[in-house]
């Protein structure tokens, strides 16, 4: 089981990050590989919305939806690879496992860059919490993607985002007791906190579906423009807030949405506004994590016990 407490912002103590930097600025690239075919008459839910609208059986190939996702794949990933290489900053990976088998060169671009990289499920349309009541069958999944990734990482992961963000009670223990040292499926914060566990503690470093391609891009439809601004007004107000706190403002990229040409220069020039603001910092989770087990007692007390 996991808990943590409730501890609205004003409670908490001054968190601070290392060299006095104020905003904790990730972009994450989710390199996602979808099943074309489940073995399954129900509908298949592949991670995210879909493209077309009407929702096929698993054992029915989609190919508008499969083939729309997979452009980010063949083409959108590279051209924000080459986007990050130009303007010198890093992204921060999340990976299904089947990736490294069915897309590899996608992992091996993040690898090459020395980039943060994720452990995300097997694939990305199996959620954990189709195993909810089984956890064996949860712990298999999570084993089984912690072995594709050391066999092709030469290390463990520490970190996890499920697919979806769909973990169950029992994600946060299963992964603790594989020594990971944080959690993203969690989205209630711009800092991070711990969750508790029968195997110890975890640091959430909060993901965000608020700030991410498909809310902005697919499902509200906003224009280039539109998704710029929205990019731009989040890190302003969360710049001006990080006077008095640190903060963490994370925004998700999916390959096949903000990937596309028509967008890249979104991207493009939000970049270079968080590069001209002194104090943003574009971090790993791995080096919040690491900074907040080193500060969380001031931050806020009483969070182990």
């Amino acid at each position: 089981m996991m808990e943590y407490d409730y501890v609205p912002l004003p409670k908490r103590g001054k968190l601070e990050w290392p060299e006095g930097k104020r905003v904790a600025l990730i972009m994450t690239f989710n390199l996602e590989t979808w099943d074309l075919i489940k073995d399954t008459d129900e509908p298949y839910y592949a991670g995210g919305p879909p493209n077309l609208p009407a929702v096929l059986p698993g054992n029915k190939p989609d190919f508008p939806n499969y083939t729309w996702r997979e452009y980010g794949q063949r083409v959108g990933i590279w051209r924000l690879f080459k986007l990050f290489d130009e303007m010198g900053v890093p992204a921060s990976c999340t990976t299904n496992a089947v990736t490294f088998e069915r897309r590899k060169d996608m992992v091996d671009a993040c690898l090459e860059r020395g980039w943060e990289l994720l452990a995300h499920n097997w694939e990305q349309g199996e959620l954990l919490t189709d195993f909810a009541h089984d956890v064996e069958k949860e712990k298999d999944v999570i084993d089984r993607s912690i072995e594709m990734y050391e066999k092709n990482v030469g290390r463990k992961p520490v970190g996890w985002l499920s697919s979806s963000l769909r973990g169950t009670l029992n994600t946060c223990a299963i992964l603790k007791s594989h020594g990971f040292k944080f959690y993203c499926d969690i989205m209630n914060d711009d800092q991070p906190f711990l969750i508790r566990t029968e195997n110890g503690p975890i640091v959430s470093i909060p993901y965000s579906n608020e700030i991410n391609d498909f809310t902005l891009l697919t499902r509200r439809n906003f224009t280039t423009n539109e998704y710029r601004d929205c990019l731009i007004e989040e890190l302003n107000a969360l710049y001006a807030e990080s006077e008095e706190t640190g903060l963490i403002m994370n925004l998700g990229l999916h390959p096949h949405v903000s990937g596309r040409a028509n967008r890249i220069r979104a991207l493009r020039e939000f970049i270079a506004h968080a590069k001209s603001l002194p104090g943003v910092w574009f971090a790993t989770r791995e080096q919040l994590a690491d900074h907040y087990m080193t500060v969380h007692e001031t931050h806020i007390p009483g969070q182990l016990k």
